[in-house]
């Protein structure tokens, strides 16, 4: 079973506007709203491909049961921990140009993070968890080598999708997959990334610090996979970029759907790029449909 975890979920709030006016009345021309978070992604369009997951993080108030009632209705399997304080609303404000705004989200206690522990005490050697995103000011910086720990000593294993020192931490306990973007890579490494020969020496070393599979996003330069064996490229498709936000969500998504319906990673590679493009081609995240028209551009071919 796949377990995604998204420590500090959010509703995202999306309002369009002809134009914006500082200290004036401004009236929407649409708006709507869905759950965001990156744990929350992956579960979303892992069950795009009729991929089962379960839903794990922290959640309070009618903003979390909304996450909670929505995740559900798509027949996704949750199970948080609920806090006392309202689970944070983002406001995504497009008006030409798209300007964000992030709450900090509600206080985790040290019980509640304890709750959540014993949750993932629960996954075996048959389990993998997806952490993703990044850590509430309220739980201890410590927090996801707490948990890939206890993975560690369950046997389960575990994807992270996160920045900095949150990655570079977590290494030495070999997590099943990784996904940086260039620009992540680049601070990683104190470096400038900007093509595929710079990534390559970068992602053996990530695969030597202790990562099974390493992918890098190059934008519409295309991707790149390195792991023990295996160092490979793809050309993304081409189309019109509309969206942004998930894409890495649906990378990583799209590589564990494929993944352990067929237990190959070259495939797995295709599918998580073509995911990523579908997101990117779109107003939210991918569809199945969407990904499987992509699939064909998808070239794969190694590199050295």
């Amino acid at each position: 079973m796949i377990y995604t975890l998204t420590l500090n979920p959010s509703v995202d709030y999306i309002v369009q506007l002809e134009s914006f006016q500082l200290g004036e009345l401004n009236r929407t021309v649409s708006e709507t709203k869905f759950p965001g978070g990156k744990g929350i992604n992956v579960s979303r369009v892992l069950n795009q491909f009729g991929t089962k997951s379960k839903a794990f993080g922290f959640v309070g108030g009618f903003t979390g049961e909304y996450i909670d009632q929505y995740l559900q209705n798509e027949k996704i399997e949750t199970d948080f921990v609920k806090v006392d304080e309202d689970t944070r609303i983002n406001i995504k404000l497009k008006t030409g140009q798209e300007s964000e705004i992030n709450a900090k989200g509600p206080k985790i206690s040290e019980q509640q993070f304890g709750l959540l522990k014993e949750k993932i005490k629960q996954l075996d050697g048959e389990d993998l968890l997806v952490l993703a995103g990044s850590i509430p000011a309220t739980l201890p910086e410590t927090t996801y080598e707490e948990l890939v720990k206890i993975c560690g000593e369950s046997g389960a294993q575990f994807v992270v999708d996160a920045e900095g020192d949150l990655l570079k931490k977590v290494l030495p306990y070999q997590p099943f997959l990784i996904k940086p973007n260039h620009h992540e890579l680049g601070k990683l490494f104190n470096t400038t990334v900007s093509s595929v020969e710079d990534v390559i020496p970068y992602g053996k070393e990530l695969v030597e610090m202790g990562a099974k599979n390493v992918i890098v996003s190059l934008a519409d330069k295309g991707a790149v996979l390195i792991n023990g064996t295996t160092s490979i490229m793809a050309e993304v498709p081409k189309g019109d970029v509309k969206n942004s936000v998930g894409a890495g969500d649906s990378m990583v998504a799209g590589f564990l759907a494929a993944y352990v319906r067929t237990l190959n990673i070259e495939e797995a590679f295709r599918y998580s790029v073509a995911s990523g493009s579908a997101t990117a081609f779109s107003l939210g995240l991918c569809t199945s449909e969407k990904v499987e028209e992509l699939l064909s551009q998808i070239q794969i071919k190694e590199i050295f």
